[in-house]
């Protein structure tokens, strides 16, 4: 092995080394979600984040259990119970596998840019929110209540800390990851503060009990197969699939543009789907790619398969042998290091630029980082892209025009713009049907037919012109209108001769 090599795997283990620790309260966290042991959780961000590094398609990118997938998933935990989620998680694995094999993930390329800055800008407020729990501690009656006076002031100026020490080290030596050395740093001044009789909570408060070590166990789902288990499970099955994929291959262009290299969509999609798969008979709630953890990834040094391979090993070492170790980490150092990838995150540039843009790519801008905050990622994303693809048509639509001439006594349409669902009024708006000539062309040379409203435009068209006693032609199609207008004669009557 070369010195590059070298060099390249130990930051690939560091840095999968420190996010594995950046993992440990979110994956316990999102156990809780789901109404599940934390161990559980843990499990589940070990076997997804191995799975999808060696067989995904973004190397440096982590996978792990996801806020996002446990909140789809808490209800039917609920209502059915904890074999119906182990289907579930199975059912949605295999789903995101058929996905990538047939090729459907490269459709996330079609994401539009003001749609992913709205969601980053929401997902960064998402995690910075969800920290603000920290600064809170539970009285004697289980309530939960503010931090105050030395406890609170003391918290802040570790967060602090392990904030400056993050982002300054990189400045002054790359031998350790910041995240790392500001984690152990912490640690220590919190153990400090812990014998002046100023309590700092750590993993073990914030779990509510001992990590106990054990490795996954192999489990087949206690369900029967039959029609009523999938009318349950597949719902959710396919929710948690549009959820878990719509954030990996986010998260995926978004470690493309940090990296300046390109991921599969496709095959990070069969990754995903094996690592869910397996999670499901393995007793996990299910996961995906993390955008935070991946940012923490990368910017300790982590770019290679290695890492992720790196957090999750580490992860279940941790889990196994260290799990005391885990427990006396302050939540403040991981709120520190969740706060960085919060400005990370965030892109800042949005809120330069949305005054430049235009309005409608603003608009889009607020409300998917709006609809993220209050409501869900998928539902963000989606309503985005909707927004985004009926202004874009709306726009195209209006655009459509036309150069009248009158030739020989034949008045001739030339169309500019393509007729289309959006663009088929306005097309009926350009004719003069009474004053026109008895022939009538439309020249199709820098116009397409699209879809079936563009043919049904012009069958209306032509029926006007008959009832009027006229005739309509059209020249210049190009082959693909002359494909539709062929195919459409078996359900639509198409009065239109070509010339």
């Amino acid at each position: 092995m070369d010195l590059k090599k070298f060099k390249d795997l130990k930051n690939d283990i560091l840095a999968g080394i420190t996010t594995s620790l950046a993992m440990v309260p979110e994956s316990v966290a999102f156990a809780f979600v789901a109404g599940l042991s934390p161990i559980v959780g843990l499990h589940t961000s070990f076997i997804i984040g191995v799975v999808a590094a060696l067989f995904g398609g973004r190397p440096g990118m982590i996978s792990g259990a996801a806020g996002s997938i446990a909140v789809v998933f808490a209800e039917l935990i609920l209502k059915h119970g904890v074999e119906y989620l182990f289907a579930t998680v199975v059912l949605m694995g295999i789903i995101q596998i058929l996905i990538g094999i047939f090729k459907w993930g490269k459709f996330s390329r079609m994401i539009p840019h003001s749609v992913m800055l709205g969601f980053v800008n929401g997902l960064a407020i998402v995690i910075f929110t969800a920290q603000l729990g920290q600064f809170k501690v539970k009285d004697a009656l289980g309530n939960s209540n503010w931090m105050q006076g030395s406890q609170l002031f003391v918290m802040i100026g570790l967060v602090l800390i392990t904030m400056l020490v993050t982002h300054y080290l990189p400045k002054l030596t790359a031998a350790i990851p910041s995240s790392l050395a500001a984690i152990i740093i912490t640690t220590i001044l919190s153990y400090l503060a812990m014998r002046f009789g100023i309590d700092i909570p750590n993993v073990r408060d914030f779990a509510g009990e001992p990590l106990a070590a054990g490795l996954p166990k192999f489990h087949v789902p206690n369900l029967p197969l039959n029609f009523e288990t999938l009318k349950i499970t597949f719902p959710y099955a396919v929710i948690g699939t549009l959820v878990g994929l719509i954030e990996s291959l986010l998260t995926l262009s978004l470690v493309d543009d940090l990296t300046d290299t390109r991921g599969s969509s496709n095959k990070e999609c069969v990754g995903q789907g094996i690592g869910n798969l397996l999670n499901g008979f393995l007793g996990g709630t299910g996961g995906c790619a993390m955008i935070g953890q991946s940012i923490v990834n990368i910017t300790s040094g982590g770019r290679g398969r290695a890492s992720g391979v790196a957090m999750g090993v580490s992860l279940l070492i941790f889990v196994l042998f260290g799990s005391k170790v885990i427990e006396i980490i302050p939540l403040a150092a991981l709120v520190g290091v969740m706060f960085i990838v919060v400005i990370e995150t965030f892109a800042w540039s949005s809120i330069k630029i949305i005054k430049r843009i235009p309005k409608k790519d603003a608009v889009v801008i607020i409300i998917v980082t709006l609809v993220t905050v209050f409501e869900d990622l998928a539902v963000a994303v989606i309503l985005g892209i909707i927004i985004s693809s009926l202004t874009f048509a709306w726009e195209k639509g209006k655009k459509i025009s036309a150069t009248v001439k009158l030739i020989d006594g034949v008045k001739h349409y030339k169309l500019d713009g393509p007729l289309f669902f959006g663009s088929a009024t306005y097309f009926k708006e350009i004719f003069d049907i009474k004053n026109d000539s008895e022939k009538v062309v439309i020249d199709f040379k820098n116009s397409s037919i699209k879809d079936h409203s563009a043919i049904e435009a012009l069958n209306s068209l032509t029926e006007k012109y008959e009832q009027n006693g006229k005739k309509l032609y059209l020249i210049n199609l190009n082959l693909d209108s002359k494909l539709l207008l062929k195919n459409a004669k078996s359900f639509v009557k198409i009065n239109i001769e070509s010339k």
